[in-house]
């Protein structure tokens, strides 16, 4: 299933879609925020992709000012620095895919600040180890990886479910009558479609994760699932809705999430 991004009638005009495509072939979630805050900035300043490029290309220097007048805007409406650097980096693409090079020399206040995670801290071994006890089998899975294997969540599936950690990506384990893995720590290779850099690495999971990966395919397998090298390492709920192959980003970070907030309450 492939997700439609916001403000998707964009796509009607044959640049932006060369445009989106262009980002698309790098990266879907890429390409489908990039569109998202082009369409916002559209909304926001009454205008539309074209008219941008018109602008750009008829004065530089109206369309600097035009642009500054908008960051003040948001600076005065109390908008975070790195929330408006987002519209300067999307006008900056599509401008450059349509051949404009234009210097956009407008600072933005706090532009590298985050201040809606300023607050935020990696978990104590305590916290993380109540909130691997309020996960699912899956998710103690997904917070092993991530937490010690330093996996992102779309190594563990990508954004449209199409791809994602196959269970021959673990390359110690043996899939016989009985699960099991050759020796520990074992080795997790990670696709060039899977790395955000593109390119193909590997990482290792411990003791710990490897019997919470051991347990969850013993699971699966006692639910009546054939288990192969090529099966996904993270499988859909029995009593869900299999609508991809693989499990999607947001699903991934959903048993996140819900093992924190079960954790805190």
């Amino acid at each position: 299933m492939t997700i439609q991004p916001k403000y998707q009638d964009l796509l009607l005009d044959e640049d932006v879609r060369r445009w989106f495509e262009n980002l698309r072939a790098k990266s879907v979630l890429t390409a489908t925020v990039a569109l998202r805050n082009l369409g916002h900035y559209c909304e926001m300043t009454g205008t539309t992709p074209k008219q941008i490029l018109e602008k750009a290309r008829k004065n530089e220097k109206d369309f600097r000012y035009e642009f500054s007048d908008f960051v003040r805007e948001m600076e005065s409406k109390g908008k975070a620095g790195s929330y408006i650097a987002r519209f300067k980096k999307v006008i900056l693409s599509w401008l450059k895919f349509n051949g404009i090079r234009l210097q956009l020399a407008v600072n933005i206040s706090g532009e590298n600040e985050t201040p809606t995670i300023a607050n935020e801290r990696v978990p104590s071994k305590e916290e993380l180890a109540r909130i691997l006890r309020k996960a699912t089998s899956r998710g103690r899975v997904i917070i092993a990886l991530m937490a010690f294997s330093g996996l992102r969540p779309e190594s563990l599936g990508d954004y449209e479910g199409t791809d994602g950690l196959r269970l021959g990506d673990l390359k110690e384990l043996k899939l016989s009558d009985e699960i099991q893995f050759d020796k520990i720590p074992v080795t997790v290779m990670v696709k060039s479609k899977l790395s955000k850099a593109r390119h193909q690495y590997f990482s290792f999971i411990g003791e710990e994760g490897a019997t919470y990966i051991k347990e969850y395919l013993e699971e699966r397998r006692k639910q009546g699932e054939e288990l192969t090298y090529d099966s996904p390492l993270l499988q859909f709920d029995v009593r869900g809705i299999k609508k991809n192959a693989f499990l999607r980003t947001t699903l991934v970070t959903r048993d996140v999430r819900d093992a924190i907030y079960g954790a805190a309450y």
